[in-house]
């Protein structure tokens, strides 16, 4: 499964593969392969990734089109 809205929040805030990848301490190529769907997205690391743009893992995985996070 492609999440293209990781790439399309990570461009809005004009960050890199790099720099995401840094932040989640994980290698590029691995943060590449998560937004291409290659590889599966780990829940800790979609928790991070909800925390880091204020907004739910329902709204990453294009589950909702609501991205508010959850109280």
């Amino acid at each position: 499964m492609m999440f293209k809205r990781l790439r399309d929040l990570r461009e809005d805030r004009d960050l890199t593969q790099a720099q995401m990848a840094d932040f989640l301490k994980i290698h590029q190529t691995t943060y590449s392969d998560y937004e291409i769907g290659k590889l599966n997205v780990p829940i800790d690391v979609f928790i991070k990734l909800a925390r880091f743009y204020h907004t739910s893992i329902d709204y990453l995985a294009e589950l909702t089109d609501d991205p508010t996070p959850y109280k």
